[in-house]
């Protein structure tokens, strides 16, 4: 059973920036083919934010592209997402998704 667990939320003001990391449990993250990252706010439906393919290789969202990174590291079966230069849109519940499993979430503010 596959299990995927979301860090790294908090608050920061908009300008700043937090790392997000993914940790899963049965399921490698490199040899399944990568991950997905998410997000959702209230009354809005969820949206695509980044994925990182078991190459290594990325792709964004146009709202991210450039201020967000999605890695894997691999020693720890996670993967990570930089996210910098934040603002009040970026606010959201960030989730993990791969292999048909969701993580439960971590949130992120961005508020002054």
């Amino acid at each position: 059973q596959v299990q995927l667990v979301e860090s790294g939320g908090g608050w920061v003001q908009p300008g700043g920036s937090l790392r997000l990391s993914c940790a899963a449990s049965g399921l490698i993250f490199r040899t399944y083919g990568g991950g997905h990252w998410f997000r959702a706010t209230p009354g809005k439906q969820r949206e695509f934010v980044a994925t990182i393919f078991g190459d290594g290789s990325a792709s964004y969202a146009d709202s991210v592209e450039g201020r967000f990174t999605v890695s894997m590291d691999n020693a720890k079966n996670t993967i990570l997402l930089q996210t910098d230069n934040l603002t009040s849109e970026d606010t959201a519940f960030y989730y993990c998704h791969a292999q048909n499993a969701w993580g439960k979430g971590t949130l992120v503010t961005v508020s002054s």
